[in-house]
């Protein structure tokens, strides 16, 4: 009789032990940053972790729908909002081929830095993140193969879109509970690193600094004008300053730490501590846990829509049939499981969040946060892809095809409103999507306080 080692049970056994024994080294077969390096992830996992027909048994397979009447069989790989959309709501999901190129998971310069400073970032005396000489990490994951929950987040963190420079176009819809859009927001949101660049810099030699980011809304004509901007230091212990100009007001004030809580706009269900899922300086959270690693079903390939008008996909489901975005999710063999509370946040009304990362390339595939109570409160589903769709592509400066996000999807499911967000290739104001500055001063540009002014009389 044949005994099979790496049977059904193989890879969850070992997560457990893993967990338990504090290892976070990613690979089940073989450490898997040594194949990421050869260009592949083919031999780090078994068969039943890469296949999603093989984990379930040939119930659910790539090319299929994932539905109410399906959804059960891979209940364990989905974050327990996602499972419920579908399973109730009328979501659908598309399952696509799981990646084994690393290239398809990351912006090119943004793997080549990872690898080239691999094993060089450190955690200092006060919790920031330096390279070995104690300066700002120079760019790429500070922590490819993290070895604490710490480490974890710092990798989110650091870079969110993972590039020196981003502008994104994005179109807003607030669904109702009744399934109709209450409100379509159009507006820019921009992001200037100041540190952990990927051209080995640091941005107007201000080592104190991590980023700017500034959020300019364009229409419709009643918020027109309305933009925020945050500066965030590169000490993770202190809040970042936040400025916004109302044009009913015609100036610029400062905003208090809290807003971060709170929604920019009526309707929108996000706040800014959700972005990236790292919206916050990673020392103003804490208690960080990792309570688990497992296969996650996530939406990493797949999810660009060039060659749609305005890169804007389909829609479908909830009461109305707009409730929620196509989408592509396919098998992640490994993901971190990480829990942390908001202790620098006195009156957050968030209690908890839970994340969890894909270890490929360190960047989160599913959110949740719990309110005060320990419910259930919100997710927030970021999409990811290579911009490559059909003969549609998006290069980089150096040629290859780049990788950015390209929808959100954030649901209260207390509330059962839904703001989808649509990475989009231009919005009202003639604003364009793109991932390079293109020698374009930005920061005099978007990123002061006297050029949200502008923007907001513009």
């Amino acid at each position: 009789m044949l005994i099979r080692k790496y049977d059904a049970g193989y890879s969850r056994r070992w997560f457990l032990e893993r967990t338990a024994a504090g290892a976070l080294t990613a690979g089940v077969l073989a450490p898997l940053w040594p194949k990421i390096a050869q260009g592949k992830t083919e031999g780090a996992y078994p068969d039943e972790l890469t296949s999603v027909e093989m984990y379930t048994k040939g119930k659910v397979k790539v090319g299929d729908v994932l539905t109410a009447d399906n959804v059960d069989h891979v209940k364990d790989l989905l974050d327990p909002i996602t499972f419920r959309q579908v399973k109730t709501m009328g979501r659908r999901i598309n399952i696509v081929a799981t990646v084994t190129d690393p290239a398809e998971l990351y912006p090119m310069k943004f793997l080549e830095a990872t690898l080239r400073n691999k094993g060089k970032a450190r955690l200092d005396a006060t919790g920031n993140i330096v390279n070995a000489s104690g300066a700002p990490w120079i760019g790429g994951i500070p922590f490819a193969e993290p070895k604490s929950g710490e480490e974890v987040i710092a990798n989110l963190t650091l870079s969110w879109g993972r590039h020196d420079y981003c502008q994104y176009a994005i179109r807003q819809w607030d669904i109702s509970p009744d399934g109709d859009p209450v409100y379509q927001y159009d507006f820019v949101w921009s992001e200037l690193q100041a540190n952990a660049r990927l051209d080995g810099t640091s941005f107007h030699n201000s080592p104190d600094l991590l980023r700017l980011q500034s959020v300019w809304f364009t229409s419709p004509d009643d918020v027109a004008g309305t933009a925020f901007l945050s500066t965030w230091h590169y000490d993770q212990r202190k809040y970042p300053d936040l400025a916004g100009y109302l044009p009913a007001f015609r100036r610029v004030r400062q905003f208090p730490t809290n807003q971060r809580f709170e929604p920019l706009l009526p309707g929108i269900t996000w706040f800014l501590s959700d972005a990236w899922a790292a919206g916050d300086p990673m020392l103003t959270w804490g208690n960080y846990k990792v309570v688990g690693r497992q296969p996650m079903l996530g939406p990493v390939s797949q999810n660009f829509h060039g060659s749609k008008e305005n890169w804007e996909g389909g829609i479908h489901g909830g009461p109305k049939g707009k409730t929620f975005m196509e989408t592509s999710f396919s098998m992640c063999p490994e993901c971190i499981v990480l829990d942390a509370e908001p202790v620098g946040y006195p009156r957050a009304p968030v209690g908890k969040k839970r994340v969890w990362i894909d270890v490929r390339n360190q960047q989160f595939v599913a959110y949740i946060t719990f309110d005060r109570r320990g419910e259930m409160w919100k997710s927030f589903e970021g999409g990811w892809s290579r911009y490559v769709d059909g003969a549609t592509s998006v290069n980089d400066t150096e040629g290859h095809p780049d990788w950015s996000w390209t929808y959100v999807m954030s649901h209260d499911i207390q509330s059962n409103r839904m703001s989808r967000l649509q990475h989009a290739k231009t919005c009202a104001g003639g604003y364009k999507s793109q991932l390079t500055d293109n020698g374009v001063d930005v920061y005099n540009k978007y990123l002061t306080t006297q050029a949200i002014s502008r923007l907001g009389h513009a």
